[in-house]
């Protein structure tokens, strides 16, 4: 398995939104990582902050795929993306050094 990460911003017109006009679609994605991860996929998603812990720039969720076009097929099915809300980039990651994780 390799592994992919998807970096994705909100679209200017989901920025504007108040936070109670996206909160359901919020849910809706957590929701369907939590469902993804029951099943058995291998995914870590989370938000960037600034040096204040600002939220603003964007999201990340880190997942293992066979290959490319398996991990882009999966993540179009993200209820953010099937929305339009948000902007987005999908990489293949290949670790090199580190602790182990993922």
């Amino acid at each position: 398995m390799a592994w992919f990460i998807k970096h994705e911003t909100f679209t200017p017109q989901t920025a504007e939104l108040s936070l109670d006009q996206r909160r359901s679609h919020l849910e809706a994605h957590r929701a369907w990582v939590e469902q993804q991860s029951a099943a058995g996929r291998r995914i870590r998603s989370g938000f960037l902050v600034d040096e204040q812990r600002r939220p603003g720039g964007g999201g990340l969720l880190i997942f293992e795929a066979e290959t490319y076009s398996e991990a882009l097929a999966w993540v179009q099915q993200d209820p953010m993306i099937q929305a339009d809300l948000v902007s987005w980039t999908l990489q293949q990651w290949i670790p090199v050094s580190g602790d182990g994780w993922p």
